[in-house]
C-alpha cells in the first residue's frame, strides 16, 4: 500500500512527476527552495532623507486598507512595497506561465522556488518568495498588491464561533466585523460566487467532479466568494481571450485582468486622492526610534536584480506595518534585538502558525476531470462534524503529465500559533521554527477526509507537503493582545501600528486569511483615525 493506506500509484508514475503533474502542491519540494539573494550595495554613501507623516510598509490586504483609509481622512502618506507593479489587460503577457516559468515567478533567486522545474535564471524581483525557516517555508508575495496578487481569491468569512476560537482576543470584535466591516471588503473587492453557465462549461469539469463528490465523503459543498469579474472568464470560454482563467494560471498572477486585487481596489482609490504615493522596489531594512520618539526607517530603493540604487533615511510621526507576517514580524524582531527601538513587546516573534494549510494531489479520479481544470478556486466543501474546524477547496491544476490526471485539493482549519521567529546576526535577520507536530491533529483530519475523498471518488490522494511542509497563509508572530492593542497598537510605542496578519495568532476561523485581515484593518483604522489623527500624527 502507498502512504494514507492508498493502492499504489499507476506503473511508471514516479512520486516526482505525480507533484509536477499538480504544480501548486509541488511547492513543497524542498530542493526547489533557497533563500533569497541579498541586494547588493551601490558604491555610492549618501544618503538621502525623507520627512513624512505617515509611512505605510507593504500593499497587501493590510497596508492597501491603511493607505485608502489615511487618504480619505485627509493624510499625506508614502507607501513603500518591494516588488514592482504589474499592470496587466486581456492578452497581456506581464506574468509568466507554469509551462514557461522564468524569473519573474520568484523574487531574487536564480531558480524556481515551486514545481519541479530544472532551469535557473538572472535574479529578479519577481512576485513569490519562499521563507525558509526550521520546519516550515513560508510563500510570500512581493508586488504592489502583495498576496493578492497570487492569491486564487478565496475570500471567506468565517463564522462567529470559529473567528473566536482562532482569535480569542478580538472576539468582542465579531459582531461590528459582521455588521460593516466584513461587507465593505466584499464590496471593494466585487466578490461573488462562480456564475451557473461558467460552471457548466467544459474546463470546469474538475470543479463539477469535487462538488458531486464531496458530500459522499461527509462535506458540505459551496461555491467559494471571489473577487473576480467573470467576463474575462466567458471572453476565454468564447476565444476572445487567451486562456489563463480556464486553465488555472494564474498562480503568479492574472494576465487578462478582471482579478480585483488590491493594487486595482483599495490602492487604486488611494492614489487617486493625489495624497498616496506608492513607492515600489523600495525594501525596508531596519526600523527605528529616534531621541525625538519619531520613527525613522533605512530604506534601501533597488533595481529589478536587487542592486542598492540609493539608501534612504525616513522619519516618520507614524509607521504603519503591512509587510506579511513574515515581513513584518523580521523587521520587528531585528528591531528588538539590534535595540533600534527600546521595550519593544517580548511577544514578538510569537504566536506565529500556518492557518493549518496543507496541500494534496487527488490523483486519477474515476470522474471526468477533462483536459483542463479551470479556475480560481470557486468550490469547496466544509465538514460540520470535525472536531477542529476545517474546510477543503478545490482548486485546479495548471500543468497535467500525460497519462495523469491531477487535482489539487488544499486543506486548512484552526490550529494554535505555534511558531516562533529568533534573531540570526550573521544574516541579520529573522528565522521561524516551525514545531512539526504543532499541527498535527488537525492534519490528521484533513487527511482522513482526504482519504474519504478518494475513496468516494475513486483513485489516491498525494500528500504533497509530506517531504516539507509550506503554507501560503502565514499568520501571527506579532500578536493581539500580547504585542499590539486589538487596533493593532505596538504596546508601548505611540504610532507603530502592525495591521496585517502579524497581528493574528496562528489561523482565521477555518477560512483563508484575506478577508479578515482586510476587514480587521478595517475595524482598526476607522479607531485610528477616530483617536489618534491628530494626536499622535
Amino acid at each position: 500500500m502507498a502512504e494514507n493506506g492508498s493502492p499504489h500509484p499507476t506503473p511508471g508514475l514516479s512520486r516526482r512527476r505525480l507533484l509536477g503533474a499538480t504544480a501548486l502542491g509541488a511547492v513543497a519540494l524542498g530542493s526547489t527552495l533557497a533563500r533569497p539573494v541579498r541586494a547588493q550595495a551601490s558604491t555610492s554613501a549618501v544618503v538621502t532623507e525623507l520627512r513624512e507623516r505617515a509611512v505605510v510598509v507593504g500593499t497587501g490586504f493590510g497596508g492597501g486598507v491603511t493607505a485608502l483609509r489615511l487618504a480619505q481622512a485627509g493624510v499625506s502618506t508614502l507607501v513603500l512595497e518591494r516588488g514592482l507593479r504589474w499592470p496587466t489587460g486581456p492578452d497581456a503577457t506581464t506574468f509568466c506561465r507554469f509551462a514557461n516559468m522564468d524569473n519573474r515567478s520568484a523574487w531574487l533567486t536564480d531558480h524556481a522556488v515551486v514545481g519541479s522545474v530544472d532551469k535557473t535564471w538572472t535574479p529578479y524581483t519577481g512576485v513569490l518568495e519562499a521563507v525558509v525557516g526550521n520546519g516550515m517555508t513560508a510563500m510570500c508575495g512581493a508586488a504592489v498588491g502583495g498576496g493578492s496578487i497570487l492569491y486564487h481569491g478565496m475570500t471567506l468569512q468565517p463564522t462567529k464561533a470559529d473567528f473566536a476560537t482562532s482569535i480569542p482576543q478580538a472576539a468582542g470584535l465579531y459582531d461590528d466585523l459582521n455588521l460593516w466591516a466584513y461587507p465593505t471588503v466584499s464590496r471593494m473587492l466585487g466578490v461573488s460566487t462562480i456564475p451557473y453557465d461558467v460552471l457548466a462549461s467544459d474546463p470546469y469539469k474538475s470543479s463539477r467532479l469535487f462538488q458531486d463528490i464531496a458530500p459522499k465523503a461527509g462535506l458540505t459543498p459551496f461555491k467559494v466568494p471571489l473577487p473576480i469579474d467573470w467576463s474575462y472568464v466567458r471572453g476565454e470560454l468564447t476565444g476572445q481571450y487567451d486562456p489563463t482563467y480556464t486553465t488555472s494560471d494564474i498562480a503568479f498572477g492574472v494576465n487578462n485582468g478582471g482579478k480585483h486585487s488590491i493594487d486595482v481596489t483599495y490602492l487604486a482609490q488611494a492614489e487617486s486622492t493625489g495624497l498616496v504615493r506608492v513607492a515600489p522596489l523600495h525594501v525596508v531594512r531596519d526600523l527605528a526610534l529616534d531621541t525625538n520618539k519619531r520613527w525613522v526607517l533605512s530604506v534601501d530603493r533597488i533595481d529589478t536584480g536587487g542592486t542598492v540604487q540609493e539608501r534612504i533615511r525616513i522619519t516618520a510621526d507614524a509607521v504603519f506595518l503591512n509587510a506579511g507576517s513574515p515581513g513584518t514580524t523580521r523587521l520587528l524582531v531585528k528591531s528588538r534585538a539590534k535595540g533600534l527601538v527600546p521595550d519593544l513587546p517580548d511577544a514578538i516573534g510569537t504566536k506565529w502558525g500556518n492557518n493549518g494549510d496543507r496541500i494534496w494531489a487527488w490523483i486519477n479520479p474515476s470522474g471526468d476531470a477533462g483536459t483542463q481544470q479551470g479556475g480560481p478556486a470557486c468550490v469547496g466543501g466544509r465538514d460540520p462534524a470535525s472536531s477542529i474546524p476545517l474546510t477543503v477547496v478545490h482548486a485546479g491544476s495548471p500543468v497535467q503529465q500525460p497519462g495523469v490526471t491531477a487535482l489539487t485539493v488544499v486543506g486548512f482549519g484552526i490550529v494554535d500559533g505555534a511558531g516562533t521567529w529568533a534573531y540570526d546576526a550573521g544574516a541579520d535577520d529573522a528565522v521561524l521554527t516551525w514545531p512539526t507536530d504543532a499541527d498535527a491533529a488537525l492534519q490528521q483530519l484533513i487527511a482522513a477526509r482526504m482519504r474519504d475523498i478518494a475513496a468516494a471518488g475513486g483513485g489516491f490522494m498525494l500528500d504533497t507537503n509530506a517531504q516539507a511542509a509550506s503554507t501560503w497563509h502565514s499568520l501571527g508572530g506579532v500578536p493581539m493582545g500580547d504585542a499590539v492593542d486589538l487596533s493593532g497598537r505596538v504596546l508601548g510605542h505611540k504610532g507603530l501600528y502592525v495591521l496585517d496578519g502579524a497581528r493574528i495568532p496562528g489561523s482565521t476561523g477555518a477560512c483563508n486569511p484575506s478577508m479578515t485581515i482586510a476587514a480587521l484593518a478595517e475595524h482598526s483604522m476607522r479607531t485610528i483615525v477616530r483617536q489618534d489623527l491628530g494626536r499622535v500624527f
